[in-house]
Parts: structure tokens; sequence; C-alpha cells
């Protein structure tokens, strides 16, 4: 593999691309001094970007085994460092909705909801189940078929928590739906590559 594309793998991926969006989020941050609004504009950006990192590595093994070609073949190898990658991205959200939550209680609270919280919350636990099992070690420890389960489990109330949070904000922003369109392929790519497993026995 030529060593320019080494960056483009595996842990290395991991540092460029998180670096990369804690060195953005900063800088929107930082633009007007670190305001409530820029912190805000942070907010959305984290939760765009994390649906992008989302959608790719949940997509992953569906598109490999539907498209097999080079890109696809990389994102399969990849996908646990674009999780992760993920996770760091949602890592920011948080820590901007922290600050967002100190700088402006009123403005968040009337942003926030107790289902927020119940919701939100059981969403970022399964992130930090998902992140604590990517690593061999980890994974080894809880065993196959538990960790396929959760990560199933967790992938899918993931997919269904985005759904939810840009969903809501279709009526007063309609352009909202365009962020669905991602869920919704991700998810359509997973079933249409578990049919074809499944028939796969059938054919031999």
């Amino acid at each position: 593999m030529p060593t320019h594309q080494k960056w483009f793998e595996g842990w290395r991926l991991f540092a460029l691309l998180s670096l990369t969006l804690l060195g953005l989020s900063l800088w929107i941050a930082g633009m007007r001094g670190f305001e409530v609004e820029d912190v805000r504009m942070v907010i959305r950006f984290t939760a765009r970007t994390s649906l992008l990192l989302f959608c790719l590595a949940f997509a992953a093994a569906a598109l490999a085994l539907l498209w097999p070609n080079a890109w696809t073949r990389w994102l399969r190898r990849n996908r646990r460092y674009l999780g992760v990658s993920f996770a760091a991205s949602h890592a920011i959200h948080a820590v901007a909705i922290l600050a967002f939550a100190v700088m402006d209680p009123i403005g968040y609270a009337a942003a926030t909801s107790i289902a927020s919280y119940i919701f939100g919350g059981i969403g970022y636990a399964f992130i930090i189940a998902l992140t604590a099992t990517s690593f061999d070690r980890t994974a080894a420890a809880v065993g196959a078929r538990a960790w396929r389960w959760l990560h199933l489990a967790g992938g899918y109330y993931l997919l269904f928590q985005f759904m939810v949070s840009f969903g809501k904000r279709i009526p007063d922003m309609p352009l909202y739906a365009l962020f669905l369109i991602p869920l919704l392929a991700v998810f359509a790519l997973r079933m249409i590559a578990m049919a074809l497993r499944a028939q796969v026995p059938l054919r031999a």
C-alpha cells in the first residue's frame, strides 16, 4: 500500500478525522468569541458530522456486499475506525451541549425535554458501549454473539434516534428532511444485504 494511503487507514484515519473535527469545532466556536450562538453552531455541525460518520460505518458491510469495489472494500476495512470517529464527533457534540447548558440555562431548558434526556441518554450509553467493544480485547471478552447483538441493537437504535432528532425539526425547517435520506438509504441497504445473505444457502 502506498505510504500516503496509510494515513487514511486504521487508527491514523481515526486521528486525522478526530483532530480535524476538533479543530473545525474550535474554529466555529471562536468565530465571534465563543458566544452562545457559536456553541449552538458547533452542536449543529457535530450532529451532521456524526450523521455522516455513522452512516458510513453502519452501511459499510452492506455496501461491500452489494457493490464490491476498491472504495467499498476500504469502507468495510475501516468501519471500526469510522465508528470510533463517530463516537469522537458525538463526544464533541456532548461537550458543546454542556457548554450551551452552562452559558444559556434558559435557552437550554427551552430546547430540551425529559424525553430528550431519556432517549439521548440511552443513545450515549450505546455509543459508550459500542466504542468500548471496538477493540480486539474487549470484543473477545464479551464474546462474538454478544458483540454482534450489541452492535446490531446499538446501530439500529442510533439510526432511529437520528431519524427522530432530525425529523422533529422538519415542521419548522423542511430542508431537514434531506438528512433523513441517508438514514433511510442505510436502512434499505442493510435490509437488502440481509435478504441476499439469507438466500445464499438456498443457491448452494
